[in-house]
């Protein structure tokens, strides 16, 4: 088991000798005892430093956004910055990595393994207890059971029951790029690889029946980009869907205005909904680490994770890709193979 105290001693230490010039890490929230993001600077900061089945942000978002603001400033990097990194969370700076986002040595990672465990789901968490989540005083992880003390008391509950689906499902839980780490490479069995979309597959049956109910889902969107917002990969400083570079001035004529070319209009209409979503979902393909990130901030609960998920398992099947597991290899879009499957080619 992974002892809080040793992750917060590290920051201390990178902080104290000038290794690094921040760390992105956890620390308890204002939300009960659920962990919120934080960057320390101050070697006496690290002491706020939490590791716990809430701390489920994926924080290499921080990172894309400290490299924005360094680009915004026109100023360079330095020193590395340091970042509390899981399974899923190096997977996303390997990605990151692949397509020169930044460089391996502006970047310490500070590996925690999940030690066959994972993090809980709030929603799973708020059923199966009956109460927000934001009446638990404490929670941890004790090999089996996730165990959990509200006002009531103390509560066992088997980690598959609200443990996040991605969890159950990693096939990685070890962040295998790392400059330390903290905790053991365990082994997971608790669900088979993408158990929840042959469920969803199983239980939709014919390819109509689940068009059906993907536009059931994207109608209820709202278009509030979310989805994008928390989505390390979603880094372009100009989305397709999000035109930033026409500027209207006075003198913008009504034919310059009609003529620019919008690939999707803002309207939260099922069109261009679907259009949004599935635009995203491409740009993910061979990409998507799968943190599930998108889908647990979506305020309409579009369960967005299958979606990915689909691409994830057809890069699997058919190309025998795995996103963000050795930096080594190239990525799926940048890479061919002369035996690479090519009959649907026409």
């Amino acid at each position: 088991m992974i002892n809080p105290q040793d992750l917060c001693t590290r920051a201390r230490d990178l902080l104290a000798s000038g290794e690094v010039r921040a760390v992105v890490g956890y620390r308890r929230g204002s939300r009960g005892m659920a962990a919120e993001p934080v960057v320390i600077t101050k070697p006496e900061e690290a002491a706020s430093l939490v590791w716990d089945p809430s701390c489920v942000h994926n924080l290499a978002l921080y990172l894309v956004a400290d490299r924005k603001r360094l680009a915004h400033l026109h100023q360079t990097p330095g020193k590395p910055i340091a970042i509390v990194a899981k399974g899923c969370d190096a997977r996303a700076l390997v990605v990151l990595m692949q397509e020169n986002y930044f460089k391996r040595e502006e970047v310490y990672i500070l590996g925690v393994s999940c030690e066959s465990t994972g993090v809980w789901d709030d929603q799973k968490l708020m059923q199966r207890l009956g109460c927000d989540s934001q009446s638990l005083t404490g929670g941890r992880f004790d090999g089996d059971d996730f165990v959990v003390t509200t006002a009531t008391g103390e509560q066992r509950i088997s980690a598959p029951e609200c443990m996040a689906d991605r969890c159950l499902e990693c096939r990685h839980p070890f962040p295998t790029m790392n400059n330390v780490v903290l905790g053991e490479e365990k082994a997971r069995t608790l669900a088979a690889p993408f158990a929840a979309l042959s469920r969803f597959e199983e239980a939709t049956g014919t390819q109509p029946a689940r068009w059906a109910f993907w536009q059931r889902q994207f109608e209820r969107c709202i278009r509030c980009f979310a989805c994008r917002s928390v989505c390390p990969m979603c880094y372009c400083e100009e989305c397709i869907v999000d035109s930033i570079t026409f500027t209207v001035a006075l003198d913008t004529t009504a034919a310059e205005k009609a003529n620019r070319v919008r690939w999707i209009q803002r309207s939260a209409t099922r069109s261009e909904n679907i259009g949004y979503h599935m635009t995203r979902a491409l740009h993910l393909a061979g990409r998507c680490i799968d943190c599930g990130e998108c889908e647990r901030v979506c305020p309409v609960h579009i369960p967005l994770r299958l979606l990915n998920n689909k691409l994830e398992k057809e890069s699997r099947e058919k190309f025998g890709y795995e996103p963000g597991v050795s930096i080594e290899i190239a990525s799926l879009v940048s890479s061919f193979r002369d035996d690479d499957p090519n009959d649907f080619i026409r």
